[in-house]
């Protein structure tokens, strides 16, 4: 191992907790690494992956990380590759062919693609060594970022023949360690958590009022203009209006978020790393794998989302060892917006009731085709939580999912049709002459249709779909597909749709209660009279660091006592029909029925549902126009008016 280590990576040691891991995955056995962030999580797979025979299959969440660490692997010398959805047909096919030759140590890939029909017949031709988990706290119901599809890692180790896996997290609590243990069946001894206590970072929590907030980060700012910086914000508008203020004050700042163009937030990312930006005011899709060591600040100027965002978060700063500074301009003002984030999340019970009543139509035998923006629209229940629920039917034995596919192939031929059968022979040749006499041509691409297919050369689905994608190996086609569909089968016809249903919407309203009680811990952490570096450490199950660091807050006697919001108006006051009636118009016309007390709320507090975007909800002036009151509040009053509406009084003021 350290041959490997100095000769191809660098370095003359492993750091705490790396040669551990190493030599479990090099002994044949599945192992998890809970390094903190900057640790060297990455190299528990990266070393092993260049002694290993064949391929290591990396599983990463954000295309962002991907690239960045394709990057340390390419300049190593490490033959890795990623599939991912930025890439065109003709690179995922030379990524493909490179993986079938055995030219590529490490293929990283989206958790999301094992479920891509294309994707699933390539792979199970490949002899896989290692199954790689990144940021292994989402396969758990319990830790932050749950991602559903993360629930089925398990299943596609054993359909993909894959001996041993590796998890790598951060940010895993106790409960989460226990839960990704048991999933993947990890031995004890082979879980290795190094501690999450780093002496080089200055934790520092000061209350500021929402209206000072920006005076005292420019002011903070001021004295470290040239230091490497990321300032955190919840929201994509704040970046964008945050990042403009500093720079009229003199510090210069560029916003990064999802929101952004693919090259605006490539060319920010690029100049931050070269150092010829210092200061990034970001939402947290910033920073996910950034391989920056010399992070010298970093600041919440708006409150995380829990204390394992928190940490991931800070964990980003000083990975070069070297004191650095944490801030965290705390206050309640934001404490609305990080909640309904929650309250967006949880269904309303007739969308989870839609659902289960399209299920008990299916006729017994026949599988449940679905697509996924189709039925969130539908159902009017947002993507995560619609997977959420689905993956909760599976686990209650309801349903099984099988696979998915596109349910549109379309080509356009390279070569003529003539030459291209030329090439085959036999019963292959009949088979593609079938495919292509059943594919509607249109002025340059051929549309499939598999139900005429299927009426004269009876085939399975995958076989079609294979055929397709070697025509388009040997370059005599352009493919494309689209509409993803997924498919189940559905496992207990004639359940009882109204106990279900309640059960799942209690499930909801419970996760509900477990994430906001995540935020106001996060609030008690940023209040706490405890050392911040012990408190921290110990909400991760690390009771070994000090327990007065001597340099946070707390430690140089700085308890913070959080300012509460600034006052709002009284809900009593507000005009119901003005905030709502254009919205309520636009309803009318899409839908007989009325809208629910759960959507004008959300409408209200400027929350994102599929209703509300097929209504263009965002473009009237009532959204968010209550979005700093309580969501439960604002419910209550919602419901006060429509119940006035109903018994035909105005609505009160």
């Amino acid at each position: 191992m350290l041959p490997t280590l100095e000769s191809v990576f660098g370095y003359p040691q492993f750091r705490p907790g790396q040669a551990t891991v190493i030599s479990a995955v090099l002994a044949g056995r599945s192992a998890a690494a809970i390094f903190p962030t900057g640790s060297g999580k990455s190299l528990c797979y990266q070393l092993p992956a260049l002694l290993l025979p064949h391929l290591t299959l990396v599983v990463s969440p954000l295309l962002a990380l991907m690239q960045d660490q394709l990057a340390f692997l390419t300049r190593h010398g490490i033959a890795a590759a990623s599939i991912d959805s930025a890439q065109s047909r003709e690179q995922t096919q030379s990524v493909m062919a490179q993986a079938r030759a055995g030219q590529l140590k490490i293929l990283m890939i989206s958790v999301e693609r094992l479920k891509n029909e294309r994707f699933r017949n390539f792979i199970v031709q490949i002899p896989i060594s290692l199954l790689v988990v990144d940021e292994a706290h989402c396969i758990s119901e319990w830790g932050h970022n749950f991602r559903p599809d993360y629930l089925k890692l398990p299943d596609y180790q054993r359909q993909f023949a894959v001996p041993q896996t590796l998890l790598l997290t951060a940010t895993a609590t106790p409960p989460v360690v226990a839960d990704m243990q048991a999933k993947f069946d990890i031995a004890a001894a082979d879980v290795v958590c190094t501690g999450f206590y780093r002496a080089n970072l200055n934790l520092r929590v000061e209350p500021v009022s929402g209206r000072d907030k920006l005076q005292r980060l420019v002011k903070w700012l001021a004295v470290r203009a040239k230091q490497p910086t990321i300032v955190y914000v919840t929201l994509q508008k704040t970046a964008e209006q945050l990042a403009q203020q500093l720079t009229q004050h003199g510090v210069a700042a560029h916003a990064y978020h999802a929101g952004m163009l693919h090259e605006q937030r490539e060319s920010v990312q690029k100049q931050f790393m070269a150092g010829h930006i210092h200061c990034i005011v970001a939402t947290i899709a910033f920073g996910m794998g950034i391989d920056k060591s010399d992070i010298r600040n970093v600041v919440h100027f708006d409150l995380p989302k829990s204390i394992e965002g928190y940490s991931q978060e800070i964990g980003r700063a000083g990975r070069d060892g070297l004191p650095s500074d944490c801030l965290a301009l705390a206050n309640r003002d934001s404490l609305q917006v990080l909640e309904n984030f929650v309250y967006g999340d949880t269904p309303e019970a007739a969308g989870i009731r839609w659902v289960l009543d399209e299920i008990l139509v299916v006729a017994p035998g026949q599988p449940w085709e679905l697509m996924l923006n189709a039925l969130s629209e539908q159902s009017n229940i947002r993507l995560l939580p619609l997977k959420t629920l689905l993956v909760q039917l599976e686990l209650r034995g309801v349903l099984a999912a099988r696979y998915a596919y596109f349910a549109e192939y379309r080509f356009k031929y390279l070569i003529e049709p003539e030459a291209l059968l030329a090439h085959l022979k036999g019963e292959r040749q009949q088979f593609v002459q079938a495919i292509l006499r059943c594919a509607k041509q249109a002025r340059t691409w051929c549309t499939l249709d598999f139900a005429a297919l299927y009426q004269t050369y009876p085939a399975e689905h995958s076989r079609v779909v294979t055929a397709l994608d070697y025509l388009a190996t040997q370059g005599w086609i352009e493919l494309e597909a689209k509409q993803m569909t997924e498919v189940y089968t559905v496992l207990a016809p004639g359940f009882d749709a109204q106990t279900l249903s309640g059960e799942l919407a209690a499930y909801f309203q419970a996760k509900e209660v477990s994430e906001i009680a995540r935020i106001h811990a996060m609030l008690a952490f940023f209040a706490s009279e405890q050392c911040l570096s012990q408190r921290l450490a110990a909400y991760f199950g690390d009771n070994a660091g000090p327990l007065r660091c001597g340099h946070c807050s707390v430690c140089h006697g700085q308890v913070a006592r959080l300012p509460e919001p600034a006052p709002r108006a009284a809900l009593a006051g507000q005009n119901f029909r003005a905030l709502c009636g254009d919205l309520m118009a636009r309803h009318r016309a899409l839908s007989p029925s009325p809208m629910s007390a759960d959507s004008l709320t959300r409408f209200l507090c400027g929350v994102a549902a599929p209703l509300l975007s097929q209504l263009k909800a965002r473009s009237l002036a009532g959204f968010a126009a209550l979005e700093q009151h309580p969501y439960a509040e604002v419910r209550h009053w919602v419901e006060q008016q429509l119940a006035d509406l109903e018994q035909g009084l105005p609505p009160t003021d």
